[in-house]
């Protein structure tokens, strides 16, 4: 990076939580966001003593603001909590071995969740590995001819009219292969991969049947790249830059064999998340409920980086929950015309598992749901002047908010980076599948801009981290400005004379 970009960002980073003292309700926001994701949350895993203490602060909270418990029903009466239940299939690092193999017979050793990362896979059957290893280019169905019996080895380039992951494993898998492993493009700037790898786990609903099998995959830091073509002659560093511009690539065998052994643990639990509800005040729109959402579950303990292993999750979405608790408390009881359903969902980082269960198990019939705002992927970094919103022309919440925006000189974008596919990624997406009119929103830059610079190097820093802590950056008028904008955008929706209605299919 130039010394410009550098300087640049130091320079917003250093300027952002001195831009402005932030004034006592952002304090409080930011007291409970902290208290949320202190060490001692310990990172807020589901079904963990940290996301249970986690819950029950929330739940205090709720309380004294004079909300209503909206979760399971037992015996006549609401829970302030959804209990979920989970299944988990985990690669444990003690036992799990994974290396390259030479002709010789010497071997290569992978570091698990460092060099290399397997898909934990959706049953506890045994994987084992012991195969020759064919690079196929992008793994594109004119590149996968030779892979039978083979591990593919596929360059993972994540742009638009590159075979994406899906495609890849379909190809691949079709050819014969017996596993395959993605490099992980470096070069995909709009998000790069970050390593260390948290964990490897696949985590679904209790009681789900697992997805369709697979072959096993992998996914590979172009760093250990090296490794798996020693002998072959090709330079590592030609074939990542090539496939990041999409550049032709050849395939070709490599020597010796790749082989891996996972060691798997499996187990059932639950987590809770919580729901609660402020009742309305006009008894013809009773049946109009607002929801209002954010992910209370964390990363948990996970690979160290830099010594921490403590994924806090202070922006990802401690301090989004933080938001949600603040307006209840504003309100001291007093209803919108509309009732608001308030949730802290859990397992939103093992696949949007708490939302899709209160999809399955609503409190209130899913079609009845007017609306659904959802709080996430919000880093308040740098001065809040754009917002892009997932759901802006699906439905009317788009004008709404556009108008809601305006009033603060805040402007609204659609999605500028739809290869991040982060429309999918969040909460409101099993809803917005069901038909309820759903947005959220990330903090939007302009290409080549210094705010842009800030955002990615948080990215790459801070985003899935441990260092996404307390301590980190914050610019206290930006989170002060969006949550007055979110205030501003719920009264809108739940004071509304006509209710959000859909203007296209969710997408």
């Amino acid at each position: 990076m130039k010394r410009s970009s550098l300087a640049a960002i130091a320079a917003l980073l250093a300027a952002a939580p001195a831009a402005a003292a932030p004034d006592a309700d952002t304090k409080a926001w930011w007291a409970l966001a902290t208290a949320l994701s202190e060490d001692g949350m310990a990172g807020r895993d589901p079904g963990s003593p940290g996301h249970a203490s986690a819950v029950a602060l929330v739940v205090e909270r709720f309380k004294a603001a004079r909300l209503q418990p909206a979760g399971d029903g037992e015996g006549g009466a609401r829970r302030w909590v959804q209990t979920v239940p989970l299944y988990e299939i985990k690669v444990e690092p003690q036992g799990t071995e994974i290396a390259m193999v030479a002709a010789d017979g010497s071997a290569t050793p992978l570091r698990f969740l460092h060099d290399i990362a397997p898909t934990a896979p959706d049953t506890a059957a045994a994987v084992a590995i012991d195969a020759p290893l064919r690079f196929a280019g992008m793994c594109g169905k004119a590149e996968v001819a030779g892979l039978a019996g083979k591990v593919a080895l596929c360059f993972g380039n994540r742009r638009a009219g590159a075979p994406l992951a899906a495609e890849r494993l379909a190809n691949v898998t079709a050819a014969g292969a017996v596993a395959i492993i993605t490099i992980a493009d470096p070069g995909f700037n709009l998000e790069p991969p970050r390593w260390p790898v948290a964990y490897a786990r696949s985590v679904r609903l209790g009681g789900s049947a697992p997805g369709p099998a697979t072959i096993p995959q992998f996914s590979l830091n172009a760093a250990a790249l090296p490794a798996l073509l020693a002998g072959t002659g090709r330079l590592a560093a030609a074939l990542v830059t090539d496939g990041g511009f999409q550049r032709p690539l050849d395939s070709f065998d490599v020597p010796g064999r790749f082989r891996a052994r996972l060691a798997l643990s499996e187990r059932y639990y639950t987590s809770e998340q919580v729901v609660a509800l402020l009742p309305g005040t006009d008894p013809k729109l009773a049946g109009q409920p607002v929801l209002l959402a954010a992910h209370i579950d964390g990363y948990g303990i996970g690979e160290p980086v830099n010594g921490d292993a403590i994924y806090n999750g202070t922006f990802d979405d401690a301090a989004y929950v933080a938001t949600l608790v603040r307006l209840a408390e504003r309100r001291r009881g007093k209803g919108y015309a509309r009732p608001i359903l308030f949730a802290a969902f859990t397992g939103e980082e093992k696949g949007l598992l708490g939302a899709r269960w209160f999809v399955a198990h609503p409190p209130v019939p899913v079609g009845d749901i007017a609306a659904m705002l959802n709080l996430d992927q919000l880093r308040p970094i740098f001065p809040l002047r754009a917002l892009t919103m997932h759901g802006l022309t699906v439905s009317t919440l788009g004008e709404t908010a556009r108008r809601v925006a305006a009033a603060r000189k805040i402007s609204l974008r659609p999605d500028r980076e739809p290869e991040r596919n982060l429309n999918q990624r969040a909460d409101h997406w099993p809803f917005a599948q069901a038909g309820v009119p759903a947005a959220s929103f990330v903090f939007a830059y302009d290409p080549r801009s210094p705010e842009e610079r800030v955002y990615r190097d948080w990215a790459i820093r801070f985003y899935h981290r441990p260092q996404d802590d307390p301590k980190q950056p914050i610019d206290f008028k930006a989170a002060s400005d969006f949550n007055a904008f979110f205030a501003d955008l719920v009264a809108a929706v739940a004071d509304g004379a006509e209710r959000p209605r859909l203007l296209a299919p969710a997408k």
